[in-house]
């Protein structure tokens, strides 16, 4: 049975794991959220991986890497996949993040449809003007006709938290 170790991958990394491996935050995280789909061989080496951490006395579940962006990919704007930067390459796995203005993108959506993202947020640091560039993004993503109050009032609360002046 294959290990997987002499195969190689790339992939773009998402969330939490994103900011850890760029030094924006030393915040644990319990997973790695990549994209495209991981080949079955890479899926079947992360579990075995997995599998010797935990061994070893390391807490690591099964599902470490994983899929999780799949839907985030589909409503990201445009080219966001040519804007791409480059945060780790190893023999066998090459890394890369979303371009800042997509991250930011992302996060913004997480903290106002979850409001579980704050403290990356405020990692991030993002100014008065990228947050209005985000903002009509970030207000498109919900139908919803109470989304773009809550957008603002969201991001008025990130300003104020950040020191913008609002």
């Amino acid at each position: 049975m294959p290990n997987g170790r002499d195969h190689k991958f790339e992939a773009v990394l998402v969330g939490g794991a994103a900011l850890a491996l760029l030094g924006v935050t030393d915040r644990q995280t319990r997973d790695c959220d990549v994209h495209p789909p991981l080949p079955a061989v890479i899926a079947s080496a992360a579990m075995a991986f997995a599998k010797e951490r935990r061994a070893a006395g390391n807490e690591l579940p099964d599902d470490w890497l994983n899929n999780g962006p799949a839907q985030l990919t589909g409503v990201l704007p445009g080219g966001w996949d040519t804007r791409l930067e480059a945060a780790f390459v190893g023999r066998a796995l090459r890394l890369s993040v979303l371009g800042r203005s997509d991250f930011l993108k992302s996060k913004l959506f997480a903290l106002c449809d979850r409001g579980t993202d704050l403290s990356d947020c405020l990692a991030l640091a993002p100014t008065a003007a990228e947050l209005a560039q985000c903002e009509p993004w970030v207000t498109r993503q919900d139908a919803h006709p109470e989304w773009p109050d809550h957008v603002r009032a969201t991001l008025g609360d990130l300003e104020r938290r950040l020191g913008h002046g609002v």
